[in-house]
């Protein structure tokens, strides 16, 4: 009895030692093996707190109180963000509309000219508008044949606006009239679209036009639209000249729009240039250093791009880091679509520095990759911080973004849920909403099963991916990508979808 009390201290004190051991092993910070992996591969764990998973519901997560700040700094650091795919929006075309043009030529691009986003969001989507001047989160998906993978898409959509509904716009035209621009027929395709966007304003339209190359010359101060027959002549009166000098050519083209900044309109200076900077400056870092404060006045920019030879990268980092858009035309029917079809879309905003977050159910994703954004993913913490730099969205703009994910096996119950954030372009007032997908909610095959347009964006992507790294993307060469969007396009009767399938049998021909 004795010898069992002497003992009996040794054996709690034993077990003391173990369950301290078991608790450091739990919070070693050893990957679950339940957990999900982001793009490097990374083990990742449950859904942060505050996330809401209700679908279409709204979400808002409150920022921490300054005792509760104070507590976090002494914790371990937060690994949640690795589940998290977080990017801003974009709505450039330009990567698609260059690459298109090489093709044509019988060029292929090169795999650093290739945003494969840029690819998708060229193509028309089927996403229902909301009935307010936000936003409509959309999800659908399509299991693949290799075993436990699927395509998620995520859809946003901003509801459209006419001509006659739209804000009055303050339009700056920044035009490029260096050497490179006597290119035949560069610069008359630059007058042929000025034209047709100033046959498309209306009375509460202001203009006014910059010439650059050395230097930069103010050939029409800010005119009413009223006036086109003095706007049409200052568009006659661009010739080609010597050297390219962007920085100075934006320089003066914001300071004219800060000059003529009207609170009630549409403040815009759209560049319209090959982007093919020898002068001054050159980097995008440094231009828009010399306009930020302009920028940060609501003066958006919108990048026109043109010629045969082109300064893709120096445009798309304006565009996105200048709070625009980068399109590219390449011909008459290009102006047109962009100056005339899309032009409240191109013109006008329905949010600022829109952000999308998507979070992935742990249980049911063993790992996911995002297709494209590479240039615009944001840390996971920026999310809801109104300070941070997100896209710039117009109505009738839609934003797509697609998913590869690896599914567990058997797994059941909701997929992900897709915030998008966004602020109010004249308030700055923040808004959020968000829809989730369950894994029920996956069509059984993408080819058989899902939506037309759904079908389209897969052709547009993987046809982007595999130009980019010149391997095939969910299992599709080029051979049958241009037998999808042959079959896409009598179904859809889509002009583009037809021109799709063409570039993708140019590309094969091509090597």
């Amino acid at each position: 009895m004795k010898r069992d009390l002497k003992l009996r201290p040794l054996a709690i004190a034993l077990a003391i030692i173990a369950l301290l051991l078991v608790a450091a092993c739990s919070g070693s910070g050893m990957p679950d093996a339940g957990q999900p992996k982001n793009d490097q591969g990374r083990a990742v764990p449950a859904p942060a707190q505050g996330q809401s998973t209700e679908q279409g519901q709204s979400t808002e997560q409150g920022r921490p109180t300054d005792g509760e700040q104070s507590a976090e700094a002494t914790r371990e650091p937060d690994t949640t963000a690795g589940q998290i795919s977080t990017f801003a929006l974009d709505v450039d075309t330009a990567s698609y509309g260059y690459s298109k043009r090489l093709l044509q030529e019988g060029r292929l691009p090169e795999p650093g000219q290739i945003r494969s986003e840029e690819f998708v969001n060229a193509f028309r989507q089927d996403y229902p508008e909301p009935e307010d001047d936000g936003f409509t989160v959309n999800m659908d998906g399509a299991r693949m044949p290799e075993n436990g993978t699927a395509l998620l898409r995520v859809g946003l959509q901003t509801r459209r606006a006419d001509a006659e509904t739209r804000r009055p716009a303050n339009l700056t035209f920044v035009v490029d009239v260096s050497g490179s621009m006597g290119e035949p027929g560069r610069l008359d395709l630059v007058r042929e679209a000025l034209h047709k966007l100033i046959d498309q304003l209306g009375p509460g339209d202001q203009v006014s036009i910059v010439a650059f190359s050395g230097e930069a010359e103010v050939i029409l101060s800010m005119t009413p639209a009223t006036g086109k027959d003095r706007l049409h002549a200052a568009v006659e009166r661009l010739a080609v000249q010597n050297s390219t000098n962007l920085e100075v050519g934006l320089t003066r083209g914001y300071a004219e729009a800060s000059q003529s900044f009207r609170p009630v309109a549409t403040n815009r200076v759209i560049l319209l240039s090959d982007g093919l900077a020898n002068v001054g400056d050159t980097t995008w870092q440094g231009i828009l250093g010399k306009v930020r404060e302009f920028a940060g006045k609501q003066v958006t920019l919108l990048c026109v791009g043109v010629g045969r030879d082109y300064g893709d990268q120096l445009m798309e980092q304006l565009a996105d880091n200048g709070d625009g858009a980068a399109v590219y035309v390449s011909s008459v029917d290009d102006a047109r679509k962009v100056f005339v079809e899309q032009l409240a879309a191109n013109l006008d905003l329905r949010a600022r520095d829109a952000k999308a977050q998507v979070v992935f159910n742990p249980s049911v994703v063993e790992s996911y990759h995002l297709i494209g954004y590479e240039n615009r993913q944001i840390a996971t913490e920026d999310f809801r911080d109104d300070a941070k730099d997100g896209g710039e969205i117009g109505p009738g703009h839609s934003v797509t973004a697609l998913y590869e994910v690896r599914l567990r096996g058997g797994a059941s119950g909701q997929l992900a849920t897709a915030t998008v954030r966004w602020q109010e372009p004249d308030t700055r007032k923040p808004a959020e909403t968000s829809r989730s997908l369950e894994v029920a909610d996956l069509s059984a095959s993408l080819w058989r099963e899902s939506s037309v347009r759904f079908q389209v964006d897969v052709v547009a992507a993987a046809f982007a991916e595999n130009l980019r790294t010149r391997e095939q993307f969910a299992g599709e060469g080029n051979r049958e990508l241009a037998e999808h969007a042959t079959r896409l396009a009598e179904t859809t009767e889509d002009a583009a979808v037809t021109e799709l399938a063409r570039l993708i049998n140019q590309a094969s021909s091509l090597g």
